[in-house]
């Protein structure tokens, strides 16, 4: 069962990231990281090895790339957590980074987390040099100006924006903010599977874009205690999101929609599929 496979595999990264982390010794900003990659659905991290498992490759060199996107992700939530960003006090239900310590050990802990994901790409035993490469060269797209860095200035330019954004504008921000770390995941599998990653980024980019409705739903219909954050932040900021455009249902109804469209997306895999399908199923039915 998909439940089974993604709690396999969250105690085998959690377990990886430990020995990965454990050279780094018990410094203020080696606690903070070790601190901000606990937890989480780590779903990033199991996209790399549930496709590069689709695809044929390796174990180990997925297991890094499984753990550098993780600790891309958590040092995107310790700066993204910071007063200057979105001022969160809690993530996954704890104190955020900054609350624990301070500022400046959040700030050093998101550059610490981020060039250590780049560092664990480039070891060799992530795969030979051209894959090394690859995935170097495509996790600094999808988290760069081009990505995830600039989805989060265009969520920021949004606050102060004289109208709000419409649904193309909306679409596009999320596409950068959320979805781009959520797509190189599946093509890091196919890199390590040296397989066409056509089909499985089509997956993953509607799987991001139906994560991130998803989460605007919660953020109105949800729990605080069970999402481990605080929730109606967007709709008291006066913030468009994919609810406030499409309304309730219509969030619903495009992200189930999207969930189909990426389940078809997996049709040249037939049944070996099938966990990547519970997984986009997962997403829109997740109450965290």
């Amino acid at each position: 069962m998909f439940t089974d496979a993604l709690k396999t595999a969250q105690d085998a990264i959690a377990r990886a990231l430990s020995d990965r982390m454990a050279k780094l010794g018990p410094d203020r900003v080696a606690e903070g990281m070790r601190y901000a990659t606990a937890g989480g659905k780590r779903l990033r991290g199991f996209l790399v090895l549930e496709t590069a498992r689709l695809t044929g490759g390796d174990a180990t060199p997925a297991m890094q790339a499984a753990c550098a996107v993780e600790c891309l992700h958590a040092y995107s939530l310790v700066h993204d957590d910071l007063p200057c960003m979105d001022d969160d006090d809690l993530r996954r239900g704890l104190p955020t980074v900054h609350k624990t310590w301070d500022e400046a050990t959040a700030v050093l802990v998101g550059d610490a987390l981020q060039s250590f994901a780049f560092e664990l790409l480039a070891d060799p035993i992530t795969g030979d040099a051209d894959q090394r490469a690859e995935l170097v060269l495509t996790l600094a797209r999808a988290a760069g100006p081009q990505g995830m860095v600039l989805g989060q200035a265009q969520d920021i330019a949004a606050e102060t924006a004289e109208r709000p954004l419409t649904l193309a504008q909306i679409t596009e921000l999320q596409a950068n903010k959320t979805g781009a770390l959520l797509e190189w995941p599946a093509h890091a599998g196919a890199i390590l599977g040296r397989a066409d990653s056509a089909p499985l980024r089509h997956y993953a980019r509607a799987l991001g874009l139906a994560f991130q409705i998803a989460d605007d739903i919660l953020d109105v219909e949800g729990d605080a205690e069970k999402a481990g954050k605080a929730l109606r932040k967007d709709a008291e900021a006066g913030k468009a999101t994919f609810v406030s455009l499409l309304g309730l249902d219509g969030a619903k109804t495009r992200a189930s929609a999207l969930i189909a469209e990426a389940e078809q997306a997996l049709s040249p895999y037939g049944p070996q599929a099938e966990t990547l399908k519970q997984l986009a199923r997962f997403v829109i039915s997740r109450d965290q």
